[in-house]
């Protein structure tokens, strides 16, 4: 069965008309002869929106009694015996009195996505859960109930309900929203000016960022490369120098002028290392273009203006911004330089801007070393200096009569190799080592002309010739290989750094930190791999960081499968259980307890430690938290963050309780694989005193 379509009418504020829009779009629906119902819809004793459910069939609602009242709630049962074609479904946000089949509407809503139903639902901006805090910080009001980002994300239509403040001011005034003892304190509270604006703009801003995903899946599915200027995006291309600030300001006034602007700021490092970028400089730049409403992003390639122009189409921005180079005259006998090649091979739909600054013409400062990750280039240039190298110098000598002797010739058929080595490494220098023995052999050891040796000493300074010429050039080449390895290690801790930085920076999702990878590698995508898998087989693993006699494991053999990434949840067993054991007392035995309950797979990690009060069983889950008296070098406070992280990502979930009689359990909830059907629900495992 095809899955059902969701609809969402989304609001800036109460009042600005969600309903009475689905309300309208239902009618409409029914006059072309669709098959749509009301499955829940308040009105809210507002008459225009009361007078709207006329004429649309409403299914029965369920009655739940809850200390000691009467709430009802949608029949999901109902609904989905009725089996309309469209469902009406308000207030997607909204949580289900205690006893309902779900805790949330939109978990609700989900199952009549999964039996084939489409639904129109409706949700305010202040109920999206990423934005609890901006709303608070604006109107002084915590949302209680809020819908997970992602359930409005996936909608296949997205509307925006959209009223100006004074509009919507007026609407409360007339009695359109409120009851009459409730207008004057909301216009002089939520309702005031600044706030309605503010969500106002909160609104239009996520749904604008709603709209490029779209826009950017179009482009990727028609594999379209072209930027379509629909909104204003500048690049910021930044090398690592001082200049880089410079680049951010002049591109946050050019932003400025535009509405709607961005401003990404990129750093390309090449794939080796090899670069002179200081990481406290470019810490200054994220953390400016961050304070001034950009993001910064790190992305690895060899091609400098390549990846510059890769990044800047995929992301489909409109501008970029390259200061003058710092390369002084002499130079540019390398190549016309980054900018000038950006610019060239920029095409007609991008601007590319160069904007001079104080380090014009200073040179790079620090050089950048030359490594073993040979470009064709070097390559073509080695193989000439090996072979063609010899020629030469053998046409050379052979002009100068007598010549400098055997000795000093020997020699400078030496340097050869050695250069070949260093431009195009090892096999370029293989060729001229011999091409160089041969060429001495017959034009300078006697009898000239000929491939044979009269002298015996002169055989043997030929022979150690091309020996000392492979043994150096073997040597060089190693040595360039191990600079390459060591620069390539250096180039991943910083990249490393980076993205364990922007965990820090408020990327606590593993899909954000998964998008950072795909980003920064130039990948088309990346996902962590969910195969099914037994428990038995990735906890034992994971327990190999604490002694063996630190731990009682309880796994059954009758557990079902599990749908997990097999390395993150061995590496987020392995920090709760490391954990556990470090702060268990009394040479307490640390337990690890499996159990099945319904679709779930509950795995219990209980210790004997000091225990957690409750209003601090959160707060270990933060990073660079270490609860108590931990000593020093006890860690830095990440191992229960990053599990809770590793694990939220794989559908799952991570809470603390207390172990009964004393000492903190960590329970780690998991998905059982698809297909599985519980007998019976098991008890969970317990650690008995």
């Amino acid at each position: 069965m095809a899955r059902g379509k969701l609809r969402i009418y989304l609001g800036a504020a109460p009042g600005v008309g969600k309903t009475y829009a689905m309300l309208s779009e239902a009618h409409r629906r029914v006059e072309r002869g669709t098959d749509c119902v009301v499955a829940f819809v308040e009105h809210h004793d507002r008459p225009r929106t009361e007078v709207m459910l006329h004429g649309l069939e409403q299914v029965r609602r369920r009655e739940i009694e809850y200390r000691s009242a009467v709430f009802t709630e949608m029949d999901v049962d109902a609904v989905l015996e009725r089996a309309p074609a469209v469902a009406l479904v308000d207030e997607l946000a909204h949580t289900n009195v205690p006893g309902s089949r779900n805790a949330k509407r939109w978990q609700d809503v989900e199952e009549l996505l999964q039996a084939g139903i489409d639904v129109v639902s409706t949700v305010n901006i202040q109920h999206l859960e990423s934005l609890g805090d901006v709303v608070e910080a604006i109107t002084g009001v915590r949302q209680r109930e809020t819908v997970p980002d992602e359930v409005v994300r996936r909608a296949d239509q997205l509307e925006l309900v959209d009223m100006s403040p004074q509009a919507l001011r007026r609407r409360m005034a007339h009695g359109n929203i409120y009851k009459p003892d409730r207008i004057d304190a909301s216009l002089s509270n939520y309702f005031r000016p600044g706030n309605l604006t503010a969500l106002r703009e909160l609104a239009l801003l996520w749904v604008a960022d709603r709209v490029d995903e779209y826009l950017q899946q179009y482009r990727g599915e028609h594999n379209i490369r072209t930027t379509w200027q629909a909104r204003e995006r500048i690049v910021v291309g930044l090398t690592g120098g001082p200049e880089g600030r410079t680049l951010i300001r002049r591109a946050s006034r050019m932003a400025a002028k535009g509405s709607g602007s961005e401003i990404l700021a990129v750093y390309i490092a090449r794939s080796d290392g090899l670069t002179s970028a200081s990481p406290k400089e470019l810490t200054v730049q994220r953390t400016l273009v961050e304070d001034l409403g950009g993001t910064f992003h790190h992305v690895i390639g060899d091609d400098i203006p390549s990846a510059l122009l890769e990044f800047a189409r995929g992301v489909n921005a409109t501008q970029i911004v390259l200061g003058s180079s710092r390369r002084k005259a002499w130079q540019y006998i390398y190549g016309p330089g980054v900018g000038a090649t950006v610019a060239r091979e920029s095409g007609p739909d991008l601007d590319v801007h160069i904007v001079t600054h104080e380090e014009v013409a200073k040179g790079r400062g620090l050089p950048i070393a030359r490594g073993a990750r040979l470009g064709r280039v070097r390559i073509i240039w080695g193989w000439l200096v090996g072979v063609g190298g010899p020629a030469l110098l053998t046409l050379l000598l052979s002009g100068l009569g007598n010549g400098p002797g055997l000795a000093n010739d020997v020699l400078l058929f030496l340097f050869m190799t050695v250069a070949a080595a260093l431009l195009g490494g090892l096999l370029p220098a293989l060729a001229s080592a011999a091409a160089g023995s041969l060429l001495l052999n017959y034009w300078f050891t006697p009898p000239t002309h000929t491939l044979t040796v009269q002298d015996p000493e002169n055989f043997v300074a030929i022979v150690i010739f091309f020996a000392v010429a492979v043994s150096v050039a073997s040597v060089v080449d190693l040595a360039a290989r191990r600079t390459h390895q060591a620069a390539r290690l250096r180039a991943e801790s910083e990249i490393l750094s980076f993205l364990a930085g922007s965990v820090l920076r408020g990327e606590t999702t593993l899909d954000a930190l998964l998008d950072r990878v795909r980003e920064t590698f130039g990948m088309e995508s990346v996902t962590p791999l969910i195969r099914e898998i037994d428990l038995d087989e990735v906890v034992p693993m994971a327990l190999g960081g604490v002694p063996e006699d630190s731990v009682d494991l309880d796994i059954p053999e009758t557990l079902p499968m599990v749908e997990v990434d097999p390395g993150l949840l061995e590496r987020a067993v392995a920090n709760i259980v490391e954990n556990a054991v470090k702060y268990s007392r009394y040479a307490e035995r640390v337990t690890v307890a499996a159990s099945a309950l319904g679709e779930r797979v509950e795995l219990r990690v209980a210790d004997r430690g000091p225990g957690v009060p409750d209003d601090a069983k959160e707060r270990i889950f933060e990073p660079f938290q270490r609860y108590g008296d931990a000593p020093r070098g006890a860690g830095v406070g990440l191992g229960l963050a990053v599990a809770r992280g590793f694990v939220e990502s794989m559908g799952g979930t991570l809470d603390a309780e207390d172990t009964p009689g004393g000492g903190l359990t960590m329970v780690l909830t998991l998905k059982a694989a698809s297909g599985y059907v519980p007998v019976s629900p098991d008890l969970p495992a317990r650690v008995t005193s």
